[in-house]
């Protein structure tokens, strides 16, 4: 039923228990987990000239940790996985990745970061791609251990 199941990361604590399902769900299947990090570009294109590099940086280092954690436990279970770090808006690229790589199940948190962070994102990632995807998305509460 899923070959290809898709789980996007932010790096945050809630991605704990959306990786455990995420993880389980692929290996159920036997399908090819895919995990993706977006850094979104408006966190660093609204930060001064001086910061912007630095700001694009730390970001693309944070999202390397976060797929890392990803693979790390893909491969503890032996899994098949694929990875990317893309640039742009985070819901517009998961859609567009789940789309182009014909993912058949979204597993994603309930939500992300917080405080500065999520209003930077203008918005919940995780309700645009609901709104938006062309597959099932198995939202994962926080805290649902």
């Amino acid at each position: 039923m899923y070959d290809r199941v898709l789980l996007p990361t932010d790096g945050s604590d809630v991605v704990e228990d959306a990786l455990r399902h995420g993880l389980d769900l692929a290996e159920r299947h036997d399908a090819e987990l895919h995990t993706l990090y977006v850094v979104d570009r408006r966190q660093y294109l609204g930060a001064s000239d001086e910061v912007q590099a630095d700001l694009e940086s730390t970001l693309t280092h944070e999202g390397e940790a976060a797929i890392a954690t990803v693979e790390e436990r893909a491969f503890e279970r032996q899994l098949d996985v694929v990875s990317e770090i893309r640039e742009g808006i985070p819901y517009k690229e998961v859609l567009s990745y789940a789309d182009e790589r014909g993912v058949d199940v979204i597993v994603v948190g309930s939500h992300g970061k917080t405080g500065r962070d999520r209003i930077a994102t203008l918005g919940s990632v995780t309700e645009r791609i609901v709104k938006n995807a062309d597959v099932p998305v198995f939202v994962v509460p926080a805290g649902e251990g």
